[in-house]
């Protein structure tokens, strides 16, 4: 039996410090759960306490389930990585790019080469997040990606369908493949999903993993059944938390179907999705993935050009593969085994997969700003320590 005082410890300390308003820990390995801790609360108002069946809003990390779901539909022979985007969505068939010369001038000019499906899968199809017009837009792209959004929300929300379908008539950062951009790649993904499976991407997340998995506490929508169960974000502040209700979620009828999904969903529930990861593919029997694919997904696709561009004290020795960042080195402190991968939501969420001693690690709190690096670095130590 393994000793995880130390993890109590400090998921209690977070908590008693103030450096967080509550939290929540799983960690399987093999098919079980070996342990889960949570410490503070889900709701400070009502004095809530998490538990184990408290579910977070994951903002970014919602994307592992899409990336996870167009693996399966890969290996079912609908589409090759190396396909062109336009093969299944057809307006961007003509994508141009901005270039910004010397002098500052800014002209447009053909790809020399069509966007393909590995360059939105790996970010590197040259468009940034843009969820809401910018105001202070940094680059013609987001400035063009701004006007487009600002058309199609004069209707009311919109769907991620149609903000892929207007975003192929935007001049892309770069020639696709030759660098590396958090950001829109994830939206194009997950419209592809919804193509191959004709359905509603939160309808995929359900019968691909929500219910084959047994997930009892994961949803993309609020509603009657999960409403006591979703942890409050906290805008912190000069060591104060101020609630922010509703903040990254939303309620069930509010968005059309096809609107874009943010996960909702338990640590304890999280951690059994990585762990299938970890086990390469296989969850009590159940073969969702071949071993293979899931080495595919969270293999380095990044050379020097783009690894200049995945860079920040966060992401210190980890690449990047199809959505998932994988374990380079350990010179920067992860005391993990390489080959490591997860990925982070910018809401305060963790996840790690160990496929060497096939653990999985799931880490939560939802708090912006979410101090991901002092929080989900001093969790992946202690952890690392206690599992190795």
């Amino acid at each position: 039996m393994k000793d995880f005082t130390k993890l109590d410890n400090l998921i209690n300390r977070f908590v008693d410090q103030g450096t967080n308003p509550g939290c929540a820990v799983a960690i399987m390995q093999g098919d079980e759960m070996i342990y889960h801790g949570e410490a503070g609360y889900s709701n400070i108002e009502e004095g809530k306490k998490i538990d184990v069946h408290s579910m977070f809003s994951q903002a970014s990390t919602t994307k592992l389930f899409t990336y996870a779901i167009l693996a399966m539909i890969y290996e079912e022979g609908e589409f090759l990585f190396s396909d062109p985007l336009y093969y299944y969505l057809p307006e961007w068939k003509d994508t141009q790019k901005y270039v910004v010369r010397p002098n500052g001038q800014v002209d447009v000019e053909p790809l020399e080469k069509p966007i393909t499906i590995r360059d939105a899968v790996d970010m590197m199809c040259g468009l940034p997040y843009c969820m809401v017009p910018s105001a202070n837009p940094t680059t013609p792209t987001l400035a063009a990606m701004s006007r487009e959004m600002a058309e199609l929300l004069k209707k009311g929300p919109s769907t991620i369908a149609e903000e892929v379908h207007v975003m192929a008539n935007v001049p892309v950062m770069f020639e696709p493949g030759s660098h590396w951009q958090y950001g829109f790649g994830s939206e194009i993904t997950g419209v592809l999903v919804e193509t191959f499976t004709g359905k509603p991407l939160r309808q995929v997340f359900k019968e691909r993993i929500i219910e084959p998995l047994g997930l009892k506490d994961a949803d993309t929508l609020v509603n009657d059944g999960n409403r006591d169960k979703i942890v409050t974000t906290y805008f912190k502040k000069d060591g104060q938390f101020k609630s922010a209700p509703g903040f990254s979620v939303a309620e069930e009828g509010s968005v059309p179907v096809g609107a874009r999904p943010n996960l909702l969903i338990s640590a304890h529930d999280f951690a059994v999705f990585m762990q299938m990861l970890a086990n390469g593919g296989t969850y009590k029997g159940e073969k969702f993935l071949g071993a293979g694919t899931v080495a595919m997904l969270h293999e380095n696709h990044l050379g020097d050009a783009q690894m200049a561009d995945f860079t920040n004290d966060y992401l210190a020795g980890y690449g990047y593969g199809f959505g998932f960042r994988t374990l380079l080195t350990q010179k920067y402190g992860h005391n993990g085994h390489l080959g490591n991968f997860g990925w982070t939501g910018g809401s305060g969420i963790w996840v790690e997969a160990d496929p060497t001693d096939k653990f999985a690690v799931a880490y939560m709190h939802n708090m912006a700003p979410n101090d991901e690096l002092y929080h989900h670095h001093r969790v992946r130590a202690v952890v690392n320590g206690i599992m190795l």
